[in-house]
Parts: C-alpha cells; sequence; structure tokens
C-alpha cells in the first residue's frame, strides 16, 4: 500500500466515523444544523472516497467528476448552511436550505454531463483548471469561496457576540455564547485547512497533500461541532416562544409523558438559558 493510499483511506474512514457520529445526534434530536453537518461530513466522505479509489485504480473521467462535485462545489455550501442554522435559526436556514438544494441539483447535472477539455492522467491527481470547463469551475470557486465567507463570518459575529457581553443565546443554539463562540471559530478553523491543500501540493505532492488536509481539517470541524451544540442542555428543548434566553419549563402539565409509575413529575425544573 503507498502512502497516497494510506492517507486517502484514513481519511475516508475519519470522515466516514464522524459522519456517523454526527447522523446519530441528529436522530436523537432532530435538530436543523446537525442535518446540514451530517449531509456536509457525507460529503466529504465521499469526496475522500474517490480519492481513494484513485489511489487504488488511478484517476479516470468518473472518479474525478465525484471528487470535484462532493469535494470542491457541494461538501462547503452544506457546511455554511449549518451555520446558518444554528446561528439565524429555521427563519433564515429554511430559504439557505431551498436554494443550497437548487444548487446541489444544478451542480450534479452539470458534473455529469461537462466535458473534459484535457487528458485525465490515471496516476497524477487532475486540476480543474487543466481538465474542466469554465461553469465547472466558476461553480466551485462562487460557491466554496461564498461559503467560507459565512462560516468565517459567522464564527466573528459569535466572537464579537462574547466580547460586547451579550449573554443572550441565538435561536437555534444549545450552548452558552461563550463555547458557541469558540465551536464556530474551531469550525472556521477547519474550513481553512480543508482549503491548505494547495498550499501544501508544493511539499506533499496533490493527493498526500488533500488527503492531510481532509483528515486533519474534518477532525477540526467535528470537534468545533461537538463544542458549539454542547453546554447548557443534554437534551432540553429550546424557549417554547421561540425568545433567544428565554428558560425552559420542562414541567408542562400538558406534555408530561406518562410513566411506568404514572405520570411524571410536575415539579418545576428549569434547564436554563440557552
Amino acid at each position: 500500500m503507498t502512502k497516497e493510499t494510506a492517507l486517502a483511506a484514513a481519511a475516508t474512514l475519519v470522515a466516514a466515523a464522524f459522519t456517523f457520529s454526527t447522523l446519530d445526534r441528529w436522530l436523537a434530536r432532530r435538530r436543523r444544523h446537525e442535518a446540514a453537518w451530517t449531509l456536509a461530513l457525507a460529503m466529504f466522505t465521499v469526496a475522500s472516497a474517490s480519492l481513494w479509489v484513485a489511489a487504488v485504480v488511478g484517476w479516470s473521467e468518473p472518479t474525478f467528476r465525484v471528487f470535484y462535485l462532493f469535494g470542491a462545489i457541494l461538501n462547503v455550501p452544506w457546511l455554511a448552511l449549518g451555520t446558518v442554522e444554528l446561528l439565524g435559526g429555521p427563519r433564515w436556514g429554511r430559504p439557505c436550505a431551498a436554494g443550497l438544494a437548487l444548487l446541489s441539483a444544478f451542480a450534479a447535472g452539470v458534473m455529469a454531463v461537462t466535458p473534459f477539455v484535457g487528458p485525465i492522467v490515471a496516476d497524477e491527481l487532475p486540476e480543474g483548471s487543466q481538465v474542466l470547463g469554465p461553469l465547472a469551475r466558476i461553480l466551485a470557486a462562487v460557491s466554496s469561496g461564498g461559503a467560507a465567507l459565512v462560516i468565517i463570518g459567522g464564527a466573528l459575529w459569535s466572537a464579537w457576540r462574547v466580547l460586547r457581553g451579550r449573554r443572550r443565546g441565538v435561536a437555534g443554539a444549545t450552548a452558552a455564547p461563550g463555547r458557541l463562540a469558540v465551536g464556530n471559530l474551531l469550525i472556521a478553523a477547519g474550513t481553512l485547512v480543508l482549503s491548505a491543500s494547495g498550499t501544501l501540493n508544493a511539499r506533499l505532492g496533490a493527493e498526500t497533500a488533500f488527503a492531510v488536509t481532509l483528515a486533519t481539517g474534518v477532525t477540526v470541524l467535528f470537534v468545533g461541532f461537538l463544542v458549539a451544540t454542547s453546554g447548557s442542555s443534554a437534551s432540553g428543548p429550546s424557549s417554547p416562544s421561540g425568545a433567544p434566553g428565554a428558560p425552559y419549563r420542562s414541567a408542562r402539565r400538558s406534555t408530561l409523558p406518562a410513566t411506568p409509575f404514572g405520570r411524571a413529575s410536575t415539579t418545576r425544573t428549569d434547564v436554563g438559558h440557552l
């Protein structure tokens, strides 16, 4: 097994493990930002897997189409959707999700039919500028570049809230403002790591650089996810009124479930501020 194959396999396994972990969190809590992050990590997994396949059997047009679609065009926008859902809630998240779904369908169609303008060398990672037409490359630049700005902007906004001493949470958030800021900064850092593969190409080679940055970047992202979505409540929902920071009274008689020992206790407890 070559170094490139081992690194690509490691990146794929790391991304897959984090995908299933985030999927489990979404299934347990059904929070929209975790659904977006799960899709983003799944796309990182597919991109890593295509890199792994290419390291074993060589690059081909179908392999590169998959790698470019999920590794260069779509994954960062879905990651950014998680940031929008976390900080802005459904009010901002729903229209962004609808627009991103349309963009994803359009990008998939483009990558399915776009002609190659240069040959694919089996033992060398192709560069989009050498083998793809302008439309696919524009999609990659605009979608990934714009999404990265959203992620970095969300991280800076979270940090600014903490520096200004605003103790109230934000719509959809479950962590205290400080943890939310740190989590978003880690997500932004992971995004920057993922974009550093071009810098490492000259030192490590293209395939090695992509495998290293994928494994490292996804790991940093996952830590950011955990920090941003953990904190004051392990499972308590947000305020029924939708007002950020409002305490949730878990003892609402009308919604208390029955237990084997009768109706659950109606003692008032506050989960706390978001």
